[in-house]
């Protein structure tokens, strides 16, 4: 059975770093979508609108499956690259790493500048507190009115979390249930007659 948590940053942290003048404030945040992703990079390029460089690195997904790296016009690799290092390092998923560099006027070099970026980046991590999340599956059950008291005793049984419902026509129920446990209570749901159970997303 393979591990059904990952780790993430419980809240907006800050981290610094200087060199021959030059300042690096790193910011990091979690997040949970490329929606959260923008919205942080677009209120960062505005408060610090005057910075020659707001380069960052992201990962998303409980496996890391949608990432990116951006070097904003630095030298390619020395920025965004030890950025996201610095998550995988840390074992990091669901968190944006934006790096604000105000030039100091003294060239650091690709060493020099791969050093801030990674330092920075470190900072902002180590003033955070780095929490541990569980992956959970996402379903959808369809029926109809009789088998309401069934299957409200199934999830009140296995503890799972329902997350909205609709019982109009009939009855629908989104739910969550630990990844671990999710193939188990597929079988439990797809043996009641009567009852369509539809995998949605993962959390």
């Amino acid at each position: 059975m393979f591990d059904d948590t990952y780790q993430t940053i419980e809240k907006p942290s800050e981290g610094l770093y200087k060199d021959k003048g030059s300042k690096f404030i790193a910011f990091a945040f979690p997040v949970k979508n490329e929606e959260e992703v923008k919205a942080h990079l677009t209120e960062l390029k505005k408060q610090y609108y005057d910075a020659r460089h707001h380069c960052y690195a992201y990962a998303l997904g409980p496996t890391r499956d949608a990432f990116r790296i951006n070097d904003d016009g630095e030298p390619s690799g020395t920025a965004g690259k030890p950025i996201y290092g610095q998550i995988l390092s840390h074992d990091l998923t669901n968190i944006l790493i934006v790096v604000v560099r105000y030039f100091g006027g003294t060239k650091l070099g690709v060493r020099g500048l791969i050093d801030a970026y990674k330092t920075s980046a470190s900072e902002a991590i180590i003033n955070n507190t780095i929490c541990e999340k569980i992956i959970k599956e996402v379903y959808e059950l369809h029926f109809e009115y009789p088998l309401m008291n069934e299957v409200m005793r199934i999830m009140k049984e296995h503890n799972l979390e329902q997350i909205s419902h609709d019982f109009a026509l009939s009855c629908r129920i989104h739910f969550s249930a630990r990844k671990n446990n999710a193939d188990e209570i597929k079988k439990i749901f797809s043996s009641v007659y009567g009852v369509t159970i539809t995998y949605k997303y993962t959390i």
